[in-house]
């Protein structure tokens, strides 16, 4: 892609149900075209080969649950100004759907999920890390009552999960990558003045890049 300047690349990292995802489609919509986003929700391993029971007993909240291999792949192509084909995944049937998205290069690519901070590799890719905060009580209501409208969970199911995986990889891997932060926010995408700040540095990148 001729003359395609490198992205300005933010990373989006926070606990489950922080707030993180809707900050970023937020920045996204008001960034508009502009702006390539994306989650890391949608790079779980590919688990069609286990069957449905096998899938429950998994711990998505580590960070060997993730592709970071094709997450990074795609964000490097992204930064090059080649577009990619994100999976979609199925949070009903915990496996990836046979769907893909096309993600097109942007002068602005936003990367969100709760591992975005922690691998190094991706961290080294990054010119604004965001952490999102939020309290543990606020952020497992928001989850429980996500999973059980929007995912299909049962209440039962979503508590035992939180307990034994989210809560403990959280405490292990998301919290401690708020170190690497260099703005960490409270409210997530109910904290417009957090939203307005980060547009405004995006604009003031995208003026220096020379792009509307």
């Amino acid at each position: 892609m001729s003359g395609f300047a490198k992205p300005f690349v933010i990373g989006i990292a926070g606990g489950t149900a922080s707030g993180k995802t809707t900050l970023a489609t937020a920045l996204a919509q008001a960034l508009g075209e502009r702006v390539a986003l994306l989650p890391m929700d949608h790079y779980y391993r590919d688990l069609t080969h286990l069957p449905f029971p096998e899938r429950l007993k998994l711990n998505y909240d580590h960070p060997e649950a993730f592709d970071l291999p094709l997450y990074l792949e795609h964000t490097r192509a992204l930064l090059l100004g080649q577009a990619v084909d994100m999976p979609v995944y199925d949070f009903k049937a915990y496996t990836r759907s046979p769907k893909t998205e096309r993600i097109l290069p942007a002068p602005v690519v936003i990367l969100e999920g709760i591992l975005v901070l922690y691998p190094e590799e991706l961290r080294a890719l990054l010119d604004l890390k965001v952490f999102v905060d939020a309290d543990a009580d606020e952020r497992f209501i928001r989850r429980l009552m996500r999973d059980v409208e929007e995912r299909g969970r049962s209440l039962e199911s979503v508590v035992r999960q939180y307990l034994e995986g989210v809560k403990p990889m959280h405490l292990a891997f998301v919290e401690p990558s708020k170190r690497h932060a260099d703005v960490i926010l409270p409210g997530g995408g109910q904290n417009p003045v957090a939203l307005e700040m980060l547009k405004a540095k995006a604009l003031a990148r995208l003026a220096q890049m020379g792009v509307a």
